[in-house]
């Protein structure tokens, strides 16, 4: 089967304000007398089961539009590959038929794939990109209760990404599952891919400075119109208008993992969508967010849902393996 087609393929005002999370852009204006002949051009649109919101300033809208097109191009071409919602991406083809036989997959996800991996070695495998049953047991966005204690623990403890071979087949990627619990759920990585790439067209565009926030993983380009770097947000889990803290940014990318966005109450619990691979169920912790800054978003992506939860010396440890340059900017 062939391989989706990949898409073809300046100056934000003061300091704007972004609410990390799936909240739209709250941005500082200037009053009409003091307003440079720049016009902010921001869209949003719904993708990758979220929404991706996009602020850059240009004096040319139509020419801002067009490089916000190509952006948007590159997040849907890696939502349709990489979804598992799809039996014709990538992702879904996987899940059906590499347990039986090799299935070739895009060179784009085999990078997603390569990097998933490098995480769960990193972290002891508490980044598991096979952990997509578990996921599907769980569907915290429409249960009221937790599944079965059972069914939870035939999936837990499991080390499931140990089980996924990444290889080749006449000079294209193919992937492989050695145990029939394997499904790949590339949904604590992939979004960070794509802001990535999203970021890349706006560049190939000539953008200089903007912004590109897709569900809490942002990538910051540039700086502010002051010249000074860009002040992102973090949402306050218990407020969806509400900041708790500010971060700056610049040429580099944040993401926000946290319990608040898709999770179930019961018994006085809240579960949440991240799952801890050793229990097989959401994970234990009273920290409600937790925000990294890396070079780019597939770091920070994966680095949010990888030490959400984890003790600070492991986190610690977990990035110095993988992502030297990421940190924690913020944990409450």
């Amino acid at each position: 089967m062939s391989q989706p087609e990949r898409p073809q393929r300046s100056y934000p005002s003061r300091r704007e304000f972004v609410a990390l999370g799936i909240g739209a852009f709250v941005v500082a204006t200037l009053p009409a007398g003091l307003r440079r002949p720049r016009a902010l051009v921001r869209r949003t649109i719904p993708v990758m089961g979220t929404f991706a919101d996009f602020a850059i300033l240009h004096r040319d809208e139509r020419y801002a539009h067009a490089a916000i097109d190509a952006a948007v191009e590159e997040l849907r071409f890696v939502d349709r590959t990489m979804t598992r919602f799809s039996a014709d991406s990538d992702v879904g083809r996987a899940n059906i038929e590499a347990v039986k036989r090799a299935v070739a997959v895009s060179k784009e996800t085999a990078l997603v794939l390569e990097e998933s991996l490098g995480w769960a070695e990193a972290s002891g495998g508490a980044f598991d990109p096979c952990l997509g049953k578990a996921v599907t047991l769980w569907d915290v966005g429409d249960r009221q209760a937790p599944p079965s204690s059972n069914d939870v623990k035939k999936l837990a403890g499991r080390d499931l990404y140990q089980a996924l071979e990444l290889g080749s087949s006449k000079g294209a990627p193919v992937v492989l599952f050695h145990d029939a619990d394997v499904a790949l759920d590339l949904g604590g990585i992939a979004k960070g891919y794509g802001v990535d790439r999203a970021a890349e067209a706006l560049r190939s565009y000539g953008i200089l400075n903007g912004l590109v926030n897709v569900g809490g993983d942002l990538y910051a380009i540039g700086h502010s119109e002051d010249g000074d770097p860009w002040k992102i947000g973090i949402r306050d889990p218990d407020d969806p208008n509400g900041i708790v803290a500010t971060v700056e940014a610049s040429d580099c990318a944040i993401a926000t993992s946290g319990d608040y966005i898709q999770y179930f109450q019961h018994g006085g619990r809240r579960y949440h969508h991240m799952l801890d691979p050793e229990t097989g169920e959401p994970k234990s912790t009273k920290v409600r967010s937790v925000t990294v800054m890396a070079d780019d978003c597939i770091a920070a992506d994966a680095a949010g849902t990888t030490i959400f939860g984890m003790p600070a010396a492991d986190a610690q440890r977990t990035l110095r393996a993988k992502a030297p340059g990421a940190r924690i900017v913020h944990s409450i």
